[in-house]
């Protein structure tokens, strides 16, 4: 390559032009079937990729590079805008959020302070006032862009320690570090929810025996009974309940927990609400089925995913809290970065409410495929995914060789193949069939100690009579077995 980046001069453009509809021309040939997988084994895949050193002596060059890329890389790529891909809740991508994603990528705004991202910032910023508005917050609340739903959950956690400590115990976190009965903090999720809330627990010094978990019921949904036995044990105990986490819609069900009686038991313990709405946060953009996520405002923070049923490129997640002063336990300045009288003159800095440092921007996707779908493309979008779920669950309850988990709330089914006998080691031969010899890919999840499959149907393109011939496949190649 003869120029390092695009500037004004003329062949600078002319050279990234040149490799961008190269690139593109490339991808497009990738998608000459429907397949979404072309069926290497990890070890056949793994031969073909290495290379004897990704750093030689003299550069090889854009055209050498990219014909090795075009070979051996792109072809064995995950399509995961085919309708044969369902394994996880890992969305194809809008094709105005990949130009979204071009743009990121060439301009290259740094989310940390205004004068790294001055046009970027203000959009943010005018992007979560209008996602708070969306999930039912006031003027009072706020939020930040993260790299997923993880960071989200754990800046959240992060909060909700913070605010008890101040609150109720009177405990400065941020001054003092952890108060010295910190081992008896306890925060209560559903023993389905994400691992993000014991990794979260240990990243901030409250270990694992700080995270209760709480059994669901038969419909995967967290038992509200146990919640409040388990908050009244703790405390006769000692120990000190802080944190209440929903979880509106689980990573293999979908499931949604009862959100209201959730908010309540938090009000009267005096404990922070958490939502991680990583999944189940696209409802609130059907006029059908929003109503599945009812009372979400009344939770003291959401995780909001994009890169899952939004549809978005990774990563795309936020943090919305109900009051946005709760983000200063995270403020901290700097005088290279976030400097006070800057702030005093309107400069925002979005450090001051985040985890990171440097930071994408990627609340661009969201404010150009919000404006590009409108809110009947949405609507569409989102009432075809949970509709499929619905049309697939009915035609496996109905079938006896199938045995279906339980009735889906948003766009995730779990079932398996119930044959005589090995039925776990039929429905894991099954998935890698379907993986390596016919380039379709399904989740694996266990239920109640059996093995399981799952559909996580997140592509509007899906139709019923596609979702038919995968079943009928699935049984053939289970009476195969």
């Amino acid at each position: 390559m003869n120029h390092y980046f695009i500037t004004s001069d003329k062949d600078s453009k002319k050279e990234l032009s040149s490799v961008l509809n190269e690139t593109s021309k490339a991808i497009q040939e990738v998608f000459s079937d429907d397949k979404a997988y072309s069926g290497p084994t990890p070890y056949e895949l793994r031969k073909l990729i290495c290379q004897k050193s990704i750093l030689p002596q003299k550069g090889l060059g854009w055209d050498a590079v990219f014909k090795s890329l075009k070979e051996k890389v792109l072809p064995n790529l995950l399509k995961t805008s085919s309708t044969d891909y369902m394994p996880h809740l890992h969305s194809p991508a809008l094709i105005e959020t990949i130009a979204s994603e071009l743009i990121i990528s060439t301009f290259n705004q740094s989310m940390d302070s205004w004068d790294q991202s001055p046009a970027a910032t203000e959009i943010e910023v005018d992007v979560i006032n209008h996602l708070c508005r969306l999930y039912g917050y006031d003027k009072k609340s706020d939020g930040v862009f993260t790299s997923g739903g993880s960071q989200s959950n754990q800046t959240a956690i992060i909060l909700a320690r913070d605010w008890f400590c101040n609150k109720v115990l009177c405990w400065d976190v941020q001054k003092s570090g952890l108060p010295e009965n910190f081992s008896k903090l306890r925060m209560y999720t559903s023993e389905i929810s994400h691992f993000s809330m014991e990794k979260s627990a240990h990243i901030l010094g409250l270990g694992y025996n700080s995270v209760v978990k709480v059994p669901v019921t038969p419909q995967k949904k967290m038992d509200i009974t146990t919640l409040e036995k388990l908050i009244e044990q703790d405390k006769k105990a000692g120990n000190i309940p802080f944190l209440v986490v929903g979880t509106v819609g689980t990573t293999d069900f979908g499931s949604i927990d009862n959100i209201k009686e959730i908010a309540r038991i938090a009000k009267e313990n005096n404990m922070w609400f958490h939502a991680d709405a990583a999944y189940g946060s696209g409802l609130i953009l059907s006029q059908k089925y929003a109503s599945r996520i009812d009372g979400i405002n009344l939770c003291d923070s959401i995780t909001v995913d994009f890169h899952k049923m939004f549809l978005m490129p990774i990563s795309c997640s936020a943090v919305l809290i109900k009051e946005a002063r709760d983000f200063d336990s995270l403020t901290i300045h700097a005088d290279y970065l976030n400097r006070e009288e800057d702030e005093e003159d309107g400069y925002i800095n979005l450090v001051d409410k985040s985890l990171q440092t440097t930071r994408r921007f990627d609340a661009l996707k969201v404010w150009v495929s919000f404006q590009v779908r409108g809110k009947d493309g949405w609507n569409n979008i989102i009432n075809t995914c949970v509709e499929n779920a619905a049309y697939l669950y009915e035609k496996i309850a109905q079938n006896p060789d199938f045995e279906v988990i339980t009735k889906p709330e948003i766009s995730s089914v779990v079932f398996r193949y119930k044959g005589k006998k090995d039925s776990d080691e039929i429905n894991k031969t099954v998935r890698r069939k379907l993986l390596h010899e016919h380039g379709i890919v399904v989740g694996q999840t266990v239920s109640d100690g059996n093995v399981c499959l799952k559909f996580t149907l997140l592509n509007p393109l899906m139709t019923h009579q596609k979702l038919d011939e995968l079943l009928e496949l699935i049984l053939k190649l289970s009476e195969k077995r």
